[in-house]
């Protein structure tokens, strides 16, 4: 019953439906919404597609945690609703909008954007939509399965307008809301451990902003993980395998938290640590907890895992929501700029692990762009993680395209991360440690050991012609750099749309 989840009744005035509370939103509007892969709104675009399919035109600006569903950032873009979008996408439609210069997008580092929000960069926050589990007696809100920038975003609005969520109000408590004081103010983040609780379980707010509730029954599309396919399974095993090599030889301390981004490689390296004897338990210091988190809590391998939002599939949400008193015991769920935080990072020695579409032989890593031009997504909390944590691995299978393209290049189309940012580089075929070594060691490790057996040769070929025509502390050729991206053009493969 919204009854219950309202506990601070005066707020009750404020129930109404979705198209009467879209009318806050104008042509114009600065649109600041909670979500991070998950916990986004879904009854307030609908109601904007809405006005728009009745013939009213207006554009808004559309500000998020970074990726939602596509009950957001898709269903706004087929409409042609968003005028810029910020910070990190990764809906198909919106991204072909993108591309053709239909909607504006800027990336951002995801442990800043909040920063910039509250020093007023970003522009006036008009509006905040934000999915909540329920709104405590005092008036503040209980997030549901991601944190995000929604605490900025709540108190940084001139409006609010609040969608409460079916989902359990046996969240309450799982959520560490901190927001640190902004420079030259700013203490250091007290955060010594990964499962230590240093804020509040709930985002303050000030009530008298709220000017809609609505009641939503809508849920979260849920992620589908396929099983790990036998490439993410051997970029695992050369990770773990060399972790417990560098702590057997004292080259590292054990008991390190561990950071992995989202998909195949990600969940294969988490559920690596199931049939691992090596590490026993371990500390997740992450931004998005997948279904292997829930395996590993379950097997007592996890002290404890905190991120900023939960991803899930359909099997694994019903089991986290029917045993949230167990998992909240485990699971910490924080704002974006302390999940990310590059201070916190590099002080607990976070083991991070992202991956991206292509590196090249001198570690430079390209993680947003095909061609150099077609955006895929963003860079969201890769940077904070890669340049920050103790170690850092760049994972990529060694091709794509069913093998028509390599993931090793001479050089990148587009740098996300430079070569002074990537510790280790690891595909299916082997593993560097670029570390230890000088720029024209690293290409040669990188071809030998990472390179598909079918691209090396080429790849050697570009190297030595490099050598002997260029020469200099990480040699090119420029031109034959460009021409190994478009010779894979004709084929279309490419392409984004």
């Amino acid at each position: 019953m919204l009854e219950e989840r309202i506990r601070f009744k005066s707020l009750m005035d404020k129930v109404t439906d979705p198209d009467t509370a879209c009318r806050h939103i104008q042509d114009g509007t600065n649109v600041f919404i909670s979500g991070f892969t998950a916990g986004y709104p879904k009854l307030i675009p609908k109601a904007l597609v809405r006005r728009a399919e009745a013939g009213e035109r207006f554009k808004i600006n559309l500000f998020a945690g970074a990726s939602t569903g596509d009950a957001v950032d898709g269903v706004l873009a087929q409409a042609g609703l968003v005028a810029w979008r910020r910070p990190y996408m990764s809906n198909r439609i919106m991204r072909k909008a993108i591309n053709q210069a239909r909607i504006r997008f800027k990336d951002d580092h995801l442990s800043r954007l909040s920063a910039q929000v509250r020093d007023g960069g970003l522009g006036e926050a008009h509006v905040a939509v934000v999915e909540a589990a329920g709104i405590t007696e005092k008036g503040h809100l209980i997030p549901t399965m991601s944190v995000g920038n929604t605490p900025t975003y709540v108190r940084e609005a001139q409006k609010i307008i609040i969608e409460i969520s079916s989902e359990p109000t046996a969240l309450e408590g799982i959520h560490d809301i901190y927001i640190p004081e902004d420079p030259p103010y700013r203490m250091p983040i007290p955060i010594y451990r990964a499962g230590d609780r240093i804020g509040k379980p709930f985002i303050e707010m000030d009530p008298d902003k709220v000017v809609a509730i609505l009641s939503s029954q809508e849920e979260d599309s849920c992620a589908v993980f396929n099983k790990p396919g036998e490439a993410p399974r051997k970029i695992a095993e050369h990770i773990l395998d060399f972790v417990a090599h560098e702590i057997r030889k004292d080259r590292m301390p054990p008991g390190l938290p561990w950071q992995s981004g989202v998909g195949d490689v990600a969940n294969a390296v988490l559920s690596g640590f199931v049939e691992d004897d090596f590490f026993q338990c371990i500390d997740i210091y992450s931004e998005v907890l997948q279904d292997a988190v829930l395996d590993l809590i379950d097997l007592g391998k996890v002290k404890a895992a905190s991120g900023s939002a939960m991803t899930l599939s359909h099997r694994a949400r019903e089991r986290f929501f029917n045993e949230l008193y167990r998992y909240r015991e485990k699971i910490v769920l924080r704002p974006v700029e302390i999940s990310n935080s590059p201070e916190v990072v590099r002080r607990l020695g976070v083991i991070a692990i992202n991956t991206a579409i292509e590196v090249d032989i001198y570690g430079q890593v390209n993680s947003t762009h095909l061609m150099g031009s077609q955006l895929m997504n963003g860079i969201g909390g890769s940077g904070d993680f890669i340049r920050n944590g103790a170690v850092s691995f760049i994972v990529t299978p060694s091709t794509a395209k069913g093998g028509k393209i390599s993931a090793i290049v001479p050089m990148v189309s587009h740098v996300d991360h430079s070569e002074h940012s990537v510790d280790v580089v690891v595909t299916e075929y082997g593993l560097v440690d670029t570390r230890p070594l000088t720029p024209r060691q690293v290409a040669e490790a990188v071809i030998k050991k990472c390179a598909h057996p079918d691209y090396r040769d080429l790849l050697w070929d570009y190297y030595q012609r490099a050598i002997r025509t260029s020469g200099g502390h990480e040699p090119h050729i420029l031109s034959d750099a460009f021409a190994f991206h478009e010779r894979y053009m004709a084929t279309g493969d490419m392409r984004v749309g």
